[in-house]
């Protein structure tokens, strides 16, 4: 009787430190998908849909596309 309290209470551990691992690799995972750069090359920002606006006045910006707003670089 004592031996099936102790294995129940490691299956227990064991069941919830699986699910904490998991939720933590999810959580990098969605993280790593939302990271935006600083800047971007010039042939990102045409690839993907955009155009090299040179009138702004410190840097390049990228318009339309995927990139739209970031600094050319």
């Amino acid at each position: 009787m004592r031996i099936r309290r102790i294995l129940a209470a490691v299956f227990a551990t064991a069941a919830l430190a699986g699910l904490g691992l998991t939720g933590a690799a999810t959580a990098a995972t969605a993280t790593a998908v939302s990271v935006t750069p600083a800047s971007v090359t010039p042939g990102e920002c045409t690839d993907n849909g955009g155009t090299i606006d040179r009138s702004t006045p410190v840097l390049p910006t990228c318009r339309g596309g995927m990139y739209d707003g970031q600094t050319v670089d």
